[in-house]
C-alpha cells in the first residue's frame, strides 16, 4: 500500500513538472514529455527503428509494440511496415491518445496500425503471432508479477522464429518511481528464470551504448538489450 501511494505521489509530481516545464518545451518534446526525457526523444526514435532493422525487421513482418505511448519510436517502424502490419499496445488511454495525433500528424493514418489501450495486458486477444515483439523502455517499469504476465503473452504470441527485445536495468540499484511507475532494477539472472518460467530463453545483447543509443545520459545507454525466444 505503501508502495502504491509513492507511486501516486511521484505521479502528480511528474504532472506537476510537466505544467512548469511546458511554456519551455516544443510541440514534440510536450508530447514525448510522457514517454521519457523530452530532449532525448528524437535520439530514442531514430535507434528504435535503426535497431530493428538491424535485428532484421523487414516490411511484410509484423511487428507488436508493448507499451507503444506517444508513438515516439512508433511512427518510424509504422512508416516502414506495410499497412496493418503494427500493432501497439498502452496502458495509459491519455497517452495513446497523443500517439494518435502523432500519427495523424505524421499522415500515417493510412498505414493502418492497430492500437490497444489496455490496463491488463492478459486481457488482450489479438488472435496473432508476431515475428518482432519490442518493449522499448518499458520492462524497467514492470514489477514483478506484472513482467511474469507479460513475458507469458509474449509467450502465446509470439511466433516459433520469432524475437521479443527489450532493454533493462542490470543492476542491484534500490527501484524508483517515474510518472507512478516503478524504475525496476534486476540482475540478468532474475530475467533468465523469469523468462524460463514462460517458456522463454535470452540472451544479452550488450549496452544500448553499444547499439548505437548515444544519448549522454550513463543512466540510459548503460541499460542492456535483451533478445527473447521461445524454448
Amino acid at each position: 500500500m505503501r508502495n502504491r501511494v509513492t507511486q501516486i505521489a511521484n505521479g502528480l509530481m511528474y504532472k506537476l513538472k510537466f505544467l512548469l516545464l511546458s511554456p519551455l518545451l516544443t510541440p514534440d518534446e510536450k508530447r514525448h514529455f510522457w514517454a521519457g526525457p523530452p530532449r532525448l526523444w528524437k535520439i530514442k526514435r531514430d535507434f528504435q527503428i535503426q535497431f530493428l532493422k538491424q535485428a532484421g525487421l523487414q516490411p511484410q513482418h509484423y511487428l507488436l509494440d508493448i507499451g507503444c505511448g506517444t508513438l515516439r519510436g512508433g511512427t518510424r517502424i509504422i512508416e516502414y511496415l506495410e499497412k496493418g502490419h503494427y500493432f501497439g499496445i498502452e496502458s495509459r488511454r491519455k497517452v495513446l491518445e497523443e500517439g494518435r495525433k502523432e500519427l495523424r500528424r505524421a499522415h500515417l493514418e493510412d498505414k493502418e496500425p492497430i492500437l490497444i489501450a489496455a490496463k491488463d495486458i492478459q486481457l488482450v486477444s489479438l488472435q496473432k503471432e508476431f515475428d518482432f515483439i519490442w518493449a522499448f523502455s518499458v520492462l524497467i517499469h514492470m514489477t514483478d508479477a506484472i513482467l511474469n504476465d507479460c513475458l507469458s503473452f509474449v509467450k502465446k504470441n509470439l511466433k516459433e522464429n520469432g524475437r521479443f527485445y527489450a532493454n533493462v536495468n542490470i543492476s542491484d540499484k534500490p527501484d524508483k518511481n517515474w510518472q507512478g511507475f516503478p524504475v525496476v532494477h534486476r540482475s540478468l539472472e532474475f530475467y533468465k528464470e523469469a523468462c524460463s518460467r514462460s517458456g522463454l530463453q535470452l540472451s544479452d545483447m550488450g549496452s544500448l551504448r553499444d547499439l548505437g543509443h548515444l544519448s549522454g545520459e550513463k543512466a540510459q545507454d548503460v541499460q542492456r538489450m535483451l533478445k527473447i525466444w521461445k524454448v
